[in-house]
């Protein structure tokens, strides 16, 4: 469940008649408990309960119905409850039915309000359903209520007027949601006079079928789009009762005023829509949730696409917000360096050319309005007008309906900012009527002039396309208040792997690629963003900071994209590594995101931002981030043949090029008919990837040349050894080659004592790599790589988070899966010259490994692997191994990823250095 669902659910229930005996498992099921768990706990099976009325659901709540007037008293047994502490529940609560109480134990946080009021405090209750907790949303739940109630009348009314559903149509319904919203706020705000004039003047007006509340809207909105002096001789006349509503236009009301038809569900929607109070709306949350509400394929998803202030800020802050409050900070009183200040700001431009619903632009503008207002109070100013005008704050946006609400977002964020820093009357007065219109662009920013879109400096502004395809033709020129001074590109562009990339998708990739490099189908989309800002910034000072995957400061897509971007003399000026960047979707893990800060300008302190292992944020001064997100000097990391460290030879595990004859399954295996003796010297396990971490089973023939004729007089094993020649000779060259020896692999490789085995790809979400040690008599197949009878210290360095750090750096990713290497993850692995002792303490340490592990026999790498299941002993002593090597690198363990990699490229830079490294060709390295 999402946020909005949840939010509903808890409504639904708050209305029903108060049932003593169902309310907890009502209220468990609102935060999306199954039927099945529900069950159990009303059975008692699973309910640890150890108070009268008391349910106990482990690691999450412990709740009692009491009787009236007890409900403190209940919540403070439920606090000390033994079964509370035993179950490790995170939130105690009580009621009577009159009242609610309850207490987040991890936090200290209460709230205590009437039983009918606790729907508003929602919020508070989201980690039950696995949602990460917003401020934002517990402080001002009137954002997922407008948008669950908005969303409910969107399907009401397409489910009633499909034509307005279809794609000629589409944009209108979209405009008319967004009248509705600014109506919504502005008869809670004064905009329009008297409170609640909208939603009176619907209810009052239009019949209670809904027959003509689409004639009481239009004429409401065609008077906000007259001005009161032609509004007289208006035909057709305007009705009394909408002469009311003041002129707005402003681009919002003019065009056509059509409404879809309603039925009188969809009125009802409207009208509890209109019963929320929209002063209190917050438009940079709010305008991210809605957009969900116009989308078919997100409205699934309603509720998911708000991104916190403080991941905003991650952006916003190092971008530039950060230096203007330094400057306002060393302005002190002084009167005149804080009109320079001001003058400054009015002139910067802030650009997001991905921008969704605009909530990077409305937090940008927020932020400035309130250094603005700083600089006012210390000026003696604090009534003064905002010089920073929205025209400042440009967008593009490939759907209409965010565009549109982006808009709106910046209109109620200035509104909103007027009566905070000077006042209601004064904010009222500046209002309306509305002027600003397209400075928020609907089109693909791929394809667009960013230029025209956002000059630099001047203050006229022209929409240019860089061919006609896909371009709007329609928008008018917006001009700019003031003259340009700095642009700053932000945002969150899209993502979009390679592989899931539509046909379209592909072509902006390749307009903008094609004749830059030949690799460019292996860039992820967001890719195109970077280059798009890189390209303005030649022709600019402007700086750009975007969120982005990851991934495109991993593996190959280093090299492809960001030699183009060094080469333009930009440079990475400050960098966020890796982090999960969350949205309100129940159980959501979020998707790894890096923020990529670039601009020119060399010789300036960099700052690199990172996790620490205990959560903490750690901030490095460098000279020099390089495309990896380290601090250091740029590099590139290649494929070489053998390890340049004291590691062992890794290769690639044995390849059957065999139609799938020479693979059998367990099924298979008997059909052949073999005594004891003749699957001893014919048949071995095989362990690929997912043999060896899933713990499936399955054989292979393993023929060597001295028993091929004891084997070919096997009638079972002497067909399938004719079906692989057949194959071989329809094949290509190397199959060809060895088709004469059908019976085996393309390589016979298997280790004398052992083998260490390392899966070629393998899930992102272990802390650890998976790698094994498999006896003298099994086979590693191409779907993983091995080392023939290595010392065991060479699995501990694989085994460490030091060897994954790397991997997932130099190697990147299959899809979102880790994809290992050889000779670009393996034998470039900077290691360290190792005493004896050294390799004798980590053969212990992977000794201790193999034998945790067996402690849980049967249990599969995956089992024990699972982050959230990983067993106890087997953590203990993965950490002791990280420990072990992290002190024979540096004398201490890492404090996080960030100076592992750091530690890792400076020993890389030395060792190419020293060493003549042998090149290769990619087709010796096959995945």
């Amino acid at each position: 469940m999402n946020a909005v669902e949840i939010e509903a659910a808890i409504s639904e229930l708050a209305l029903q008649p108060f049932d003593r005996q169902e309310f907890p498992f009502a209220f468990l099921a609102a935060f999306g408990n199954k039927d099945t768990t529900l069950k159990r706990l009303h059975a008692g099976n699973s309910n640890a309960s150890d108070l009268p009325g008391g349910v106990l659901q482990r690691n999450h709540i412990h709740l009692a119905v009491c009787a009236p007037g007890t409900v403190g008293a209940t919540l403070a047994a439920l606090r000390d409850s033994p079964a509370t502490t035993k179950a490790k529940a995170r939130f105690i609560l009580a009621t009577d039915g009159q009242t609610l109480e309850a207490e987040d134990l991890a936090g200290g946080e209460t709230i205590a309000c009437a039983y009918s009021d606790f729907p508003g405090h929602f919020g508070f209750f989201l980690p039950l359903a696995g949602i990460s907790t917003i401020k934002e949303i517990k402080d001002n739940p009137i954002d997922v209520k407008a948008t669950g109630r908005l969303n409910k009348l969107y399907v009401e009314l397409l489910s009633n007027n499909p034509d307005w559903a279809t794609s000629e149509r589409r944009h209108g319904m979209n405009h008319f949601m967004a009248r509705l919203i600014f109506c919504f706020f502005a008869e809670d705000t004064d905009i329009f006079n008297g409170n609640g004039l909208f939603t009176q003047t619907v209810e009052q007006m239009s019949e209670r079928d809904g027959a003509n509340t689409h004639e009481v809207l239009e004429a409401i909105f065609r008077a906000m789009n007259i001005e009161p002096a032609e509004r007289a001789n208006a035909q057709p006349r305007l009705p009394n009762w909408a002469d009311g509503f003041p002129y707005v236009n402003g681009g919002l009301f003019s065009g056509s005023t059509g409404v879809p038809r309603f039925t009188r569900m969809a009125r009802t929607y409207l009208l509890h829509a209109g019963e929320l109070n929209w002063r209190q709306i917050n438009p940079d949350i709010f305008g991210s949730m809605i957009q969900a509400v116009a989308d078919d394929e997100e409205r699934g998803a309603l509720g998911m696409h708000y991104t916190s202030v403080p991941n905003i800020m991650k952006v916003l802050n190092p971008l530039f917000l950060d230096d203007l409050r330094a400057q306002l900070a060393e302005a002190g009183e002084n009167e005149r360096k804080l009109l320079n200040l001001r003058k400054r700001m009015a002139r910067i431009r802030v650009f997001d050319p991905a921008c969704g619903s605009g909530n990077f632009l409305v937090i940008a503008y927020k932020q400035m309005r309130e250094i603005e207002a700083k600089i006012n109070r210390h000026r003696g100013e604090p009534h003064f007008g905002s010089e920073i005008p929205l025209t400042n704050f440009r967008g593009i946006e490939l759907r209409n309906f965010p565009a549109e609400i982006a808009r709106l977002a910046l209109i109620i964020a200035e509104f909103q900012c007027d009566v905070l820093y000077r006042g209601q009357k004064e904010a009222l007065a500046a209002f309306l009527p509305l002027d600003a219109q397209n400075w928020i662009i609907c089109g693909n920013a791929l394809r667009l002039d960013w230029l025209s879109v956002c000059p630099p400096t001047g203050t006229g502004a022209k929409l240019v396309a860089d061919d006609l395809f896909g371009a709007p033709l329609n928008y008018t020129e917006i001009d700019f208040e003031n003259d340009g001074g700095e642009t700053y590109i932000c945002g969150n562009p899209p993502y979009l792997g390679s592989r899931w990339q539509t046909d379209e998708q592909k072509a902006d990739l390749q307009a903008i690629f094609a004749k830059r490099t030949r690799n460019w189908k292996s860039l992820d989309y967001v890719a195109g963003w970077f280059i798009k800002a890189t390209d303005y910034g030649t022709k600019t000072q402007a700086s750009t900071a975007f969120v982005s995957t990851n991934s495109i400061c991993q593996g190959m897509q280093v090299t492809i994209l960001w030699p183009l971007i060094f080469a333009s003399d930009h440079e990475i000026a400050f960098a966020h590594t890796s982090f999960k960047w969350k949205n309100l979707a129940s159980h959501n893990a979020g998707v790894t995101v890096a923020i990529v800060g670039v601009g020119k300008g060399k010789g300036k302190v960099r700052h690199l931002f990172s996790l620490a292992d205990d959560g903490s944020v750690v901030v490095k001064e460098t000279g020099n981030i390089n495309a990896y997100l380290v601090a250091g000097g740029n590099v590139e990391v290649e494929k070489i043949t053998i390890p340049f460290g004291p590691q062992a030879e890794m290769t690639f595990g044995n390849t059957p090029i065999d139609g799938g004859h020479l693979l059998l399954s367990v099924d298979e295996v008997q059909t052949l008919g073999l005594s004891s003796a003749q699957l001893q010297c014919f048949v071995r396990k095989i362990y690929g990837s997912s043999e060896f971490i899933r713990g499936l089973l399955r054989f292979c023939l393993w023929i060597e040349d001295k028993y091929l004729n004891e084997a070919l007089s096997i009638p079972a094993i002497h067909q399938r050894i004719e079906s692989v020649r057949a194959v071989r000779i329809k094949g290509g060259t190397t199959a060809k080659d060895i088709a004469k020896r059908s019976h085996q692999f393309q390589r016979m490789n298997v280790g004398e004592k052992h083998t260490i085995v390392v899966p070629s790809v393998s899930s992102e979400g272990r802390e650890y790599l998976p790698v094994g040690l498999l006896d003298n008599r099994s086979v590693v197949s191409n779907a993983a790589f091995a080392l023939y009878d290595a010392p065991l210290w060479n699995m501990a360095l694989i085994a460490s988070r030091l060897h994954l750090i790397w991997i997932a750096t130099v190697c990147g990713r299959l899809e979102t899966r880790y994809r290992y290497s050889n000779t670009l993850g393996w034998n470039t692995f900077p290691v360290p010259l190792l005493t004896e002792q050294n390799k004798a303490d980590l053969t212990r340490c992977a000794e201790d490994i193999l034998l945790a592990r067996e402690v849980h026999f049967p249990a599969t790498i995956a089992d024990l692997y699972d982050p959230d299941k990983m067993p106890e002993n087997l953590r203990h002593v993965h950490e002791h191994n990280d420990e072990v090597l992290e002190r024979i690198y540096i004398g201490r363990r890492f404090r996080n990823d960030s100076e592992r990699l750091e530690k890792l490229f400076d020993l890389y830079v030395k060792m190419i250095a020293a060493k003549s490294r042998p090149r290769m060709s990619a087709k010796e390295d096959k995945a």
